[in-house]
């Protein structure tokens, strides 16, 4: 009777078939970049058992098990070294260290290849840009942007001039010679990276002066990646001197004052759990993602029609949507938490990419001759600094003014990227673009117009 009596009510409640030990669920906590710890180390032995057994291939998961596992593992080491973590270490190594452990030997050949294959076959640096710039844009507040670009081109111009002058006066100073020091060391530096910078001045330097262009090319790159590296460290230097003096930096804006409340009451709201804003579900998200490709692709076709290059077509564009209220603004959330996640998720990915696919250590190596780099040096630092106090003279915050200038000596989106990332201010990426590719294409232009006029006798 007793055991009839023991109804289902009495029955022990049905255990969980099996739970992860807590100390290994805590290990889930404690991540890499953004990967999990355990999932680290499993992703990092199964990527070697591949390697050593030759089947490393191109396909999409694999390639970005490799690049998330090598970047955030290069971002870490820089997040961990004394002195250099506050000017940006983690950007710089994650930039530096695959490029020269490519140089060594130390990866093998055939993992080299599969990335640089898939990098360049692929060209998701465009991707990148392409949310980066229009949901940068889009979240911005419209006031801020339109002032934001119209008072950016004065701590710019004054940057030029004053980086041209000092420039000069230092490369002679070195033995390098006016028009040398000008044309083969200071412009480009700010000519607007390789594709849109060096390599138009290397075609037009080599017909004005008969010379061979590949040789010129061969001169002016290390100049340019010297040039950018010299923006990072400075960037990460300006990002450490925001931190130590908050009223000096907007931590991605270039006014005080004008999106400070909406900022503030995002803020309440996200501390506080509510918000009167609608929730932004994922078809928002996507629909945001696939407004940013179309407006890119509609830069590819300004560029056919115009011969202006497509992230600046794509600029304009997302500029007049956004000052037209084009756009509702559910969208521009949905474009927002894009941004976001690729900034977050895809930035050091693409650094590492860049890194093992097209930065030639050899070529950095080479910028490395003493009156060159007190030449670079010089440039870059008088551009930034003059944007610095340009900037506060304007009412702009000073940290955010100086680094865009600095941008104008980025290596194109890449550049800005690395440049950014190290500054931690991914929000300025519009007004980067506008240094560096409208910059650089005024600047490779009126170097052009004159060199033609002068020679280099």
């Amino acid at each position: 009777m007793k055991n009839s009596a023991q109804s289902g009510n009495d029955r022990p409640a049905p255990q969980d078939t099996f739970h992860l030990p807590d100390g290994l669920r805590s290990l889930m906590n404690i991540r890499i970049g953004i990967i999990p710890l355990p999932v680290y180390f499993v992703l990092a032995a199964l990527l070697v058992f591949f390697t050593l057994t030759g089947k490393i291939n191109g396909e999409i998961n694999m390639m970005m098990a490799v690049l998330v596992v090598g970047s955030f593992t290069c971002a870490e080491i820089g997040k961990r070294i004394p002195v250099l973590r506050n000017v940006g270490g983690a950007a710089l190594v994650t930039i530096f260290l695959p490029s020269f452990l490519v140089d060594a030997h130390f990866f093998p050949s055939q993992l080299v290849q599969t990335v640089t294959t898939f990098t360049n076959s692929t060209n998701f640096i465009y991707l990148y840009i392409t949310v980066v710039v229009v949901g940068s844009i889009l979240s911005m507040d419209r006031k801020s942007m339109i002032e934001g670009f119209l008072k950016i081109v004065v701590p710019l111009a004054a940057g030029s001039v004053a980086a041209i002058i000092v420039g000069v006066g230092v490369g002679c100073l070195v033995g390098l010679g006016v028009r040398r020091s000008l044309f083969f060391v200071v412009i480009p530096v700010m000519a607007g990276g390789v594709g849109e910078g060096a390599i138009p001045l290397s075609a037009g330097y080599s017909e004005i002066l008969g010379q061979n262009q590949g040789q010129v090319l061969a001169q002016l790159l290390p100049l340019a990646f010297f040039g950018n590296f010299t923006a990072i460290l400075i960037s990460g230097f300006l990002n450490n001197l925001g931190k130590h003096h908050p009223h000096l930096t907007g931590n991605g804006r270039l006014q005080p004052g004008i999106g400070d409340d909406v900022r503030m009451t995002a803020k309440t709201q996200e501390i506080s759990g509510h918000s009167n804003a609608p929730t932004i579900d994922v078809g928002t998200v996507a629909a945001g993602g696939v407004t940013a490709i179309t407006v890119y692709l509609i830069g590819v076709l300004l560029h056919s029609l115009t011969r202006l290059p497509p992230p600046v077509g794509m600029l304009f564009v997302a500029v007049l949507l956004k000052m037209t209220n084009a756009v509702p603004s559910t969208l521009e959330k949905g474009a927002q938490v894009v941004f976001r996640f690729f900034v977050t998720a895809v930035t050091y990915p693409l650094l590492f990419a860049t890194a093992v696919a097209l930065t030639p250590w050899r070529e950095l190596v080479a910028a490395f001759h003493p009156a060159n780099l007190i030449t670079i040096v010089a440039t870059v630092s008088s551009l930034t600094a003059t944007g610095y106090f340009v900037g506060r003279r304007l009412g702009m915050y000073p940290v955010d003014a100086a680094i865009v200038n600095a941008t104008h000596s980025g290596l194109g989106g890449t550049g800005d990227v690395m440049i950014l990332t190290a500054a931690e201010r991914m929000e300025l990426f519009p007004f980067a673009q506008v240094a560096t590719r409208i910059g650089g294409a005024i600047t490779v232009t009126l170097t052009l117009i004159a060199l033609s006029r002068i020679g280099m006798r």
